[in-house]
């Protein structure tokens, strides 16, 4: 029997690299899993030998002991691999095929499904609406940090890659398909960029990063980072951003003055979330900075895409409004300025299959922008550890060691 190998959160600040079971079309009882899905049968599924899976900022707020997760859950929800086993009912996808995962679990049968509102799939979570792979709270499907993974509904969600060596070939860029490309894609499609719109995206992470260079795709004139750390700021330089070093500045709306002669923009996008800081030398935890200063330096009607993560539970917030997802936010302004608001996890599946075909037409360059850096499964957890310390690079883990360094 083939073994399996991957990546469990085992308590605040530490993952662990076990022997779990082999995956099969059922979901079994186990860490995280709600008690109604277990047992559920997934002949509409398939078993995926997992070529790369990534390192996901969402799976650090876990790591971080800042949400129930609880320990032994198998984290990863980024996921590219080959199709090695179909379930009796999957008719399209075939043994052999290479394909990316989307992040959301969804049924292909629901309203919201039907509507392509796939991030809020009504059949997948028995708790509320929507679902991923080894995620807390979503249902407790197992992730894709290892060596195989199960996946549900493989005909209506997998997108498989026309070329399985022209893949191989552009998988660092392909690999990002499951969900941080297509979440910067929907931060920028979102707040309304447009060919000639100055853009402000708070958050120089991975998904800021994405976002970033999403909105030049669409055709932003300007795209200013905003960010803590100096070396993620530089690497949004590297690919044609402007930046805002928010420590050195509490003024966000000067800063961007400096580089626009205007104190807002056109659109903002939030990629940083719950744990955001505040500004300034002395900055510290204040979890609706984002939101606040996007508000603040967005122009009237201009429209706010946020695909940085909200929680309904923070344990670890600093105060009990908090802790339960309540926070200070200025919603008379945004009101009063007329905004947009855009929240909630992405739908994948209305970007995945256009941003390959840029990706493979060589218009998007995501791997370069986020700085995909590869690692093994035993490294992983060195990279939680150096991601966590704010190091500019998007992990890429190579279960099986496909790939050379």
């Amino acid at each position: 029997m083939v073994g399996n190998r991957a990546v469990a959160y085992v308590g605040a600040g530490n993952v662990e690299v076990k022997d779990i079971d082999y995956p099969e079309l059922i979901l079994r009882d186990g860490p995280g899993v709600h008690p109604l899905n277990v047992g559920r049968k997934c002949e509409h599924g398939v078993i995926v030998k997992v070529i790369t899976t990534n390192i996901c900022g969402s799976d650090q707020h876990m790591v971080r002991g800042r949400t129930t997760a609880p320990e032994g859950l198998i984290l990863g929800h980024e996921i590219t691999g080959e199709v090695i086993e179909t379930g009796r009912d999957v008719e399209f996808i075939k043994k052999g095929d290479m394909v990316s995962v989307p992040f959301n679990i969804a049924c292909g049968r629901c309203q919201s499904c039907k509507e392509q509102n796939t991030h809020v799939c009504l059949n997948v979570n028995p708790d509320r609406p929507g679902s991923a792979y080894g995620y807390v709270d979503m249902g407790g499907w197992v992730g894709g940090q290892s060596e195989y993974v199960m996946v549900p509904y493989a005909d209506f969600q997998l997108l498989t890659f026309p070329d399985k060596e022209q893949a191989m070939d552009k998988i660092l860029d392909l690999t990002m398909l499951s969900d941080i490309f297509p979440t910067g894609f929907h931060g920028a499609y979102s707040a309304g960029v447009k060919p000639g719109s100055t853009v402000y995206v708070a958050g120089a992470g991975p998904v800021g990063l994405a976002a970033a260079h999403s909105a030049q795709l669409l055709g932003a004139s300007v795209v200013i980072v905003g960010d803590l750390i100096p070396e993620r700021l530089e690497q949004a330089r590297s690919f044609g951003c402007e930046t805002v070093n928010l420590r050195d500045h509490d003024n966000l709306g000067e800063q961007i003055e400096q580089i626009l002669g205007v104190p807002e923009v056109d659109s903002a996008i939030d990629a940083v979330g719950f744990e955001a800081s505040g500004h300034g030398q002395d900055a510290k935890e204040a979890p609706a900075t984002v939101l606040n200063s996007i508000m603040d330096v967005t122009r009237a009607a201009g429209q706010l895409g946020i695909p940085g993560l909200y929680v309904t539970e923070d344990p670890g917030a600093a105060d009990k409004a908090a802790q339960q997802g309540s926070l200070s936010i200025r919603f008379g302004l945004g009101w009063a300025k007329g905004h947009t608001f855009v929240t909630g996890q992405t739908p994948v599946m209305q970007y995945h299959r256009s941003l390959l075909n840029s990706i493979l037409h060589g218009k998007a360059n995501i791997a370069k922008a986020v700085n995909a850096t590869l690692i093994s499964l035993d490294e992983a957890p060195q990279g939680y550890n150096e991601f966590d310390s704010g190091v500019a690079k998007k992990f890429v883990i190579d279960p099986h060691n496909m790939f050379s360094k």
